[in-house]
Formats: structure tokens, sequence, C-alpha cells
């Protein structure tokens, strides 16, 4: 933890927070002084990510967990209702799923709150360059989020809510593994991300600090984007990468 907190006494909900980024996020909150609801279609979860922010996070943050089914409006409305009642408040919201109902609700709640707030929606880099691969409903679905959370931005930029999307590259997340489940599924990846590695998901719950967090305070409507540098690049370098990318804090399955 570090000496400043960057997320004192903020009421954070994150959705998917049950694996993935999303539990990785909730880790990372917590550390930086929020109290975090932690969202997951699977209950069990979402207790789980709870239990290990109890362990790993000594400090003032709270956590407590929600059951939602990010598909139905009614189940979003009752999470960040809990928020608000368990904590007074909503400050942030990290929309790794459910990102309609979700900017819904929690701007309606941060319109309540004198200091605004901050939602961050999940893109993909996909949203911004093209791929030889078939996930046109997916990657259409992205670039929706871009769009929606810009005019949002727009929208909410005096109310003191901000609003930006996180477009992440490829990660070395388990879903994704067991997609590229050969060698040469993996290379074909591979030669196009600069920095020559998967990323991981502590890197993308980081730069999830940044949005959610007061540093970034003249910042929306942004794509933001944690890809490796594959967004930008035409020719890739050689060779191997010196440096290792980060360790994620959530306990190995």
């Amino acid at each position: 933890m570090s000496a400043t907190l960057r997320l004192p006494g903020k009421v954070c909900i994150i959705t998917g927070a049950g694996a993935g980024i999303g539990l990785e996020t909730a880790l990372v909150f917590a550390q930086e002084g929020a109290h975090v609801v932690a969202a997951d279609i699977n209950e069990e979860a979402a207790q789980r990510a709870v239990e290990t922010i109890q362990k790993q996070v000594n400090g003032a943050a709270k956590a407590i967990s929600v059951k939602c089914d990010v598909s139905k409006e009614a189940e979003i409305k009752a999470m960040v209702a809990r928020a608000v009642e368990e904590f007074g408040k909503l400050d942030v919201i990290f929309n790794l799923k459910g990102v309609w109902w979700g900017c819904k609700y929690a701007i309606e709640a941060m319109l309540k709150n004198p200091k605004g707030g901050s939602i961050i929606n999940t893109a993909s880099f996909v949203a911004l360059m093209g791929a030889a691969t078939p996930q046109l409903a997916y990657t259409a679905s992205k670039g929706a989020v871009l769009a929606m959370t810009r005019e949002l931005a727009m929208v909410h930029a005096r109310d003191g809510i901000r609003l930006n999307s996180l477009c992440p590259g490829p990660l070395k997340t388990e879903l994704l593994m067991s997609f590229l489940d050969t060698p040469e599924k993996k290379e074909r990846r591979m030669v196009h991300i600069p920095m020559g590695r998967f990323g991981e998901a502590v890197e993308q719950a980081k730069a999830a600090l940044f949005l959610a967090s007061d540093d970034s305070s003249f910042i929306t409507g942004t794509d933001f984007k944690v890809d490796g540098g594959i967004s930008g690049c035409y020719v890739t370098p050689l060779g191997e990468p010196r440096v290792p990318g980060p360790q994620n804090l959530a306990p190995k399955a």
C-alpha cells in the first residue's frame, strides 16, 4: 500500500470482480483506500474476492459482495442502490460488464454526489483497429462502447462526472490462453505486440486506478489504450523482451 492513498474513502463498484481484471482491480482499489463493491454473476466468486481483499489489505477500506447479472437492468439498479445504501454515495464504477445500465444508474447516483464521479467502461483495442478474425459482433460492440462513452462524457462534463473507455490489448488471461492453445496460435498474436508479451490483468487494474483517481481529474471522453503498443505499431521490434511483466496480485487458483 502506498504512503499516500489514491482512492481514500471512495466508493467503487467493480462489475466482473470475481476474476481476471475485475479481481485485480478490486485488490488495487482496496489497497488505495477505496470501499469496494465486488459485483459478479457468480456469487461465490464475488464473495471470494471480498475474502481475498480482507486477507491482503490492511486498513480502513471495506468491501462487500453483490450478486449481479448485468444483462438484467433490475439487478444493476439494485447493485448501485446497495452501494449507496451501504456507503452513502457512489464515486466510481468500473464497468467491465454491463456498460449501458451501469452508466445509467451510476450517473443517477453520481448526480447526487457533490464531488461527481468517475465511470470507466471496458472497450478493447479491437475497436480501434481491424483484425482478420471472426469477431465482428464483439468488435462492433466495443466500438459502440467508445462512442457511447464519449457522448455521455460530453453530456455530463459540467456535472463533474468523468467517463473514459479502457482499451486493453491481448492479455494472459485464462480465457484467451485457452483459445490460443498452440504455440502457433500464440505467435500469430504475439508477432503484432511491440513489447513482445501478453499483458497482465494487474496492468489494466493500474490503468483503471489512474482513471478512477483524482490524478485524472481533467481527463474525460478518452479511449485509454493499455495494449503494449499494438494499436500504434506497423513493424514490431526483433528479439525477446528484456523486462518481464508484473505479477498479478490475486492468488492463483
